[in-house]
């Protein structure tokens, strides 16, 4: 029998994601507001198609960010401002540790490929932690909640839904996720997270 896949989101579960913070600091330096922000980039066709695969490299996606935005974006300045958007939660650490005693685990995080190729930097107390399998839904070709990215997820992991356990704060992705046969977690705390976890193995436990 396969062993069991603990997946879980990153912002507002593994971390505080504070996008305020990083718009902010995202039009000082660019000189947008937060309107312009949103009309330039944070829309369908901008972050959304990022998401979901539309730029195929992290290099592609900071191209069309700089074009968009139309100024010098940096990628280290990219990466800080980001960063510094991220609060960590150590109880939910905790929770992810208590998950790899029981299986395997992974990142599936809505974010487009120029996050996927710094989430080490990006997420340094959880990196040691998921090792390689640290991937954003933009590496699976489709953003959460559409049930695609948690199928690739289960092709690329070779499990079956019932092997696999997914906690996120979205109830949206949540059902995103059953709709596939994984169970599926809201995220309301670290202490009921770690509850589900224990629960989800016990259920898949042999008799």
């Amino acid at each position: 029998m396969a062993s069991l896949l603990f997946v879980f989101d990153m912002d507002d579960v593994l971390y505080d994601y504070d996008w305020r913070v990083r718009m902010r600091l995202l039009g000082e330096l660019t000189g947008h507001d937060l309107a312009e922000l949103r009309r330039r980039w944070w829309h369908p066709e901008g972050e959304w198609r990022a998401e979901a695969g539309g730029h195929g490299t992290a290099e592609q996606y900071h191209a069309a960010f700089e074009a968009a935005m139309g100024v010098p974006v940096p990628v280290d300045e990219w990466v800080r401002i980001r960063r510094a958007a991220m609060t960590p939660w150590p109880a939910s650490f905790a929770a992810v540790r208590r998950a790899a005693e029981l299986g395997e685990i992974a990142l599936l995080t809505n974010n487009g490929p120029l996050v996927e190729a710094h989430l080490a930097t990006l997420a340094p107390e959880i990196a040691p932690l998921f090792g390689a399998e640290l991937h954003t839904s933009s590496f699976y070709g489709a953003r959460k909640p559409d049930p695609a990215v948690f199928r690739a997820v289960l092709a690329a992991y070779g499990r079956e839904p019932e092997d696999v356990f997914f906690a996120d704060d979205l109830a949206e992705n949540v059902a995103g996720a059953a709709s596939v046969g994984i169970t599926a977690h809201r995220f309301t705390g670290a202490g009921s997270l770690v509850t589900a976890i224990e629960a989800f193995a016990a259920e898949r436990s042999p008799a």
